[in-house]
């Protein structure tokens, strides 16, 4: 959508438009809101942008999302550091802390395995994770994963690989329904799929 009459504000809506989710119609609107706000405030938002992309990284124990070499979640002493609930992305982070059902530290993958999209063991945070594994110390390991397939063919893979070196595998208990993200279930639902738990090789001998 070219508005015709304004270089920048054609420039504008492309940029805004190259966000997940946001139209050409939408990036018309936010740009003609932020041609109405307060400099000051559309100041403070670049920044923000700014620093964000600058200043946020990846937290060296469990590839979540963080300001400092260590995230909050691992750095925090009251954490059971020997509990590690593996997910895909921050998102779930988010979704499970929501729940103040779980007290463990987690590990981040960074997506899940899906050879048809290109995506294997070496494009996601899976070394690190059975290194950790492989350092002793853990009393267990909570799969989290999406209930789709290629979050399922992730799990039974990370399960292949830590089966024995670990004394607890378990997986959320499916209270969340086949194929629904965690980030979109309530808190509720989520906070009891963590209580009850269950071993994961029981879960994959039912489900097969």
């Amino acid at each position: 959508m070219e508005i015709g009459f304004s270089k920048q504000l054609d420039d504008a809506i492309v940029e805004i438009s190259k966000l997940p989710g946001i139209g050409k119609r939408t990036a018309l609107r936010l740009a003609l809101h932020l041609l109405k706000t307060d400099s000051r405030d559309v100041a403070q938002l670049t920044s923000a942008i700014t620093a964000l992309k600058e200043k946020v990284c990846y937290c060296k124990e469990c590839h979540n999302l963080s300001d400092t070499e260590i995230c909050d979640i691992c750095a925090n002493p009251k954490r059971n550091k020997q509990i590690v609930c593996v997910v895909r992305d921050i998102r779930d982070v988010v979704a499970i802390e929501s729940t103040n059902q779980y007290s463990g530290v987690y590990h981040v993958l960074g997506g899940v395995l899906a050879p048809m999209d290109g995506i294997g063991p070496q494009q996601l945070n899976l070394d690190s994770l059975f290194q950790r594994v492989d350092q002793g110390g853990l009393s267990e390991v909570i799969l989290a994963l999406p209930a789709t397939v290629d979050g399922d063919t992730t799990n039974f893979y990370i399960y292949r690989n830590i089966q024995g070196k670990v004394p607890c595998i378990t997986t959320i208990a499916r209270g969340i329904g086949i194929g629904d993200e965690l980030e979109y279930t309530d808190e509720v639902t989520l906070g009891r799929s963590i209580l009850s738990r269950t071993e994961f090789e029981k879960s994959y001998v039912r489900r097969s």
